[in-house]
């Protein structure tokens, strides 16, 4: 069946995967023009990441005769996000929220303003104190 994959910011993607219940199951060749992965020995990568595929679970990522790689256990295995919608067989992949918790420390970084009398303020010299910050653009 021709499934559409949007995979996060990347154009939509027209292959012929099967979808089972919440399995995504993508050719092996339509893998890297869908989503940017590839399958490498060490697992499923991209750029310089790789993903190991648990060995106990190989099955659920893997098949052999054609082969397929299920993407939605890629990305549920990530922590992203997996819609599909059935009728139109089109499946949709978020970013992961772990690179968008904001800032591990809860520090705010260091910087410097002038006041209207020229005199430079940075956001250091308040630390410990509570500060209350405006910004406006004209725009």
């Amino acid at each position: 069946m021709s499934v559409t994959i949007l995979y996060q910011a990347r154009l939509p993607y027209a292959a012929e995967a099967v979808a089972e219940g919440d399995n995504l199951w993508v050719p092996a060749d339509d893998l890297a023009p869908a989503s940017g992965w590839e399958l490498r020995p060490e697992g499923a990568c991209r750029g310089d990441v790789c993903v190991p595929t648990p060995r106990d679970r190989q099955g659920e990522f893997l098949r052999e005769s054609p082969a397929r790689f299920n993407l939605a256990a890629l990305a549920r295995l990530l922590g992203e996000p997996v819609i599909h919608e059935d009728v139109h067989g089109v499946w949709s992949f978020g970013e992961s929220a772990a690179p968008r918790t904001g800032t591990p420390s809860l520090q705010a970084p260091d910087f410097a303003l002038p006041d209207l009398a020229g005199h430079v303020h940075r956001l250091a010299e308040y630390r410990g104190r509570k500060v209350f910050l405006v910004f406006w653009a004209s725009w």
